[in-house]
């Protein structure tokens, strides 16, 4: 199970390291995402920051399985409002996938840890 738990960890950190950069950075794509979803620039900032942390406890986690717990908890929530957005503005299942399979992931794992 450590190994599984090591797997899913990685990949979210690096999954939310990327967007959470991406955010923080104000790139193009996700200036535009944040446009498409009627939300304002200053919570893609807040919403960078938030995925950063997760990912940085999922870091730590991998010395201290307690702060896996909490990186996959906050990440797992963060994807469920992203999974909210989606919804509100009638986005394709294709467009919604990404932040699916992640939050799934992050459960899984917060599950597994517990």
């Amino acid at each position: 199970m450590t190994i599984l738990r090591w797997v899913l960890e990685a990949i979210l950190i690096l999954m939310f390291l990327m967007a959470g950069f991406g955010k923080v950075a104000g790139s193009k794509m996700h200036r535009e995402g944040f446009e498409h979803w009627r939300l304002p620039q200053w919570f893609r900032v807040v919403t960078g920051l938030v995925e950063l942390i997760g990912a940085a406890l999922l870091i730590i986690g991998f010395w201290h399985k307690d702060f896996v717990i909490a990186g996959a908890l906050v990440l797992g929530v963060t994807a469920i409002g992203g999974i909210i957005t989606h919804l509100r503005v009638k986005d394709s299942f294709k467009d919604m996938s990404m932040i699916l399979l992640l939050g799934i992931i992050s459960f899984v794992l917060l599950f597994i840890t517990i």
